[in-house]
């Protein structure tokens, strides 16, 4: 394996760094009080990777077992416990611990400790995931064919 092409041709560095202190609000927020952090975006990283910060409150939540065909995830636990699926089975994970899914793996994450938890979650490349998040809020109100070509548009193929 070799370093990738050249991407920046100046023979100066830049300024060109981004800072998001610590307490900055939240970029989405859930009925249930969970949280999601855009700290990098695909649009910010020029669809290189896509990296958020996912907190979880006490209530059970997230998805089930689900493949993507175009991106790889990538979990690094921060805080609380947080179950993820591998494709066998639901491993209880915990901070320091870290899970990559390549694509087409089936994978899904869920908080039920009953406690906070969080997450960074590392996708690559960087898809627009944030239209996939933020369009959840609606999902209830969409008809059975809105949900499968909202899924479909955002690589999200259900078990």
């Amino acid at each position: 394996m070799t370093y990738p092409d050249p991407i920046y041709f100046d023979d100066k560095g830049e300024s060109s760094a981004v800072y998001r202190p610590a307490g900055s609000e939240p970029d989405l927020v859930y009925p249930t009080g969970n949280t999601v952090d855009y700290l990098a975006t695909g649009a910010s990283t020029g669809g290189l990777f896509g990296l958020y910060r996912w907190n979880m409150g006490p209530t059970p939540t997230g998805p089930g077992p689900h493949f993507h065909k175009t991106i790889t995830e990538s979990f690094f636990i921060l805080e609380g416990t947080v179950k993820i699926y591998n494709g066998d089975r639901w491993i209880d994970t915990k901070p320091g611990d870290w899970v990559h899914v390549p694509a087409g793996g089936t994978h899904g994450f869920r908080n039920e400790s009953g406690e906070p938890a969080s997450m960074l979650l590392h996708f690559s490349p960087g898809a627009p995931r944030e239209g996939y998040f933020e369009g959840l809020l609606d999902i209830a109100g969409m008809s059975d064919e809105e949900k499968a070509e909202f899924y479909l548009r955002h690589d999200n193929y259900w078990l």
